[in-house]
């Protein structure tokens, strides 16, 4: 399966508010994110770079992406390694740092998987299974800051 993969979006900024860019609060930050087939999502800056709260920021977007990715590459690492697993949630966090020059960088994420496996003889080899889902997931190998993992196994009740 070895292969390049290409991925196409369509970006469309909608915050023109009748004067462009004439200054910076001229503008609204909002974007629709599109890709074929898919619904739109509705993105903006964050909030403190006058954004709209209520959308998805790129911020956001990163960490979903590295979340979601290791849930995907850690199902695939529990399945070749015989775990069973019947439940699965992560609280993520992601530290980002201005630089004071208007642009700044990711210091870390944080993940924090929360794993129900359905017997407690595979505990071990759940939690082995992290770091090899880290080794395979493709965003966490793109980033230039590092991904952490912190999870809790637990069994399933009886």
């Amino acid at each position: 399966m070895f292969g390049e993969h290409r991925y196409t979006l369509h970006t469309t900024w909608t915050g023109d508010r009748g004067t462009g860019t004439t200054g910076y609060r001229d503008y609204d930050r909002a974007v629709t994110l599109e890709i074929d087939g898919k619904p739109a999502l509705l993105a903006s800056a964050d909030k403190p770079f006058r954004g709209d709260p209520s959308r998805w920021n790129p911020e956001d977007l990163l960490l979903a992406a590295l979340s979601e990715c290791h849930l995907l590459s850690y199902l695939h690492a529990c399945v070749t390694s015989g775990v069973v697993v019947v439940g699965y949630e992560d609280d993520a966090v992601g530290v980002m740092v201005e630089d004071g020059n208007g642009g700044g960088a990711f210091r870390e994420v944080v993940l924090r998987p929360r794993v129900v496996v359905a017997d407690e003889a595979m505990v071990d080899a759940a939690t082995a299974a992290h770091a090899r889902a880290h080794d395979w997931c493709f965003i966490a190998n793109s980033v230039n800051f590092p991904v952490r993992h912190e999870p809790t196994i637990t069994v399933a009740a009886a």
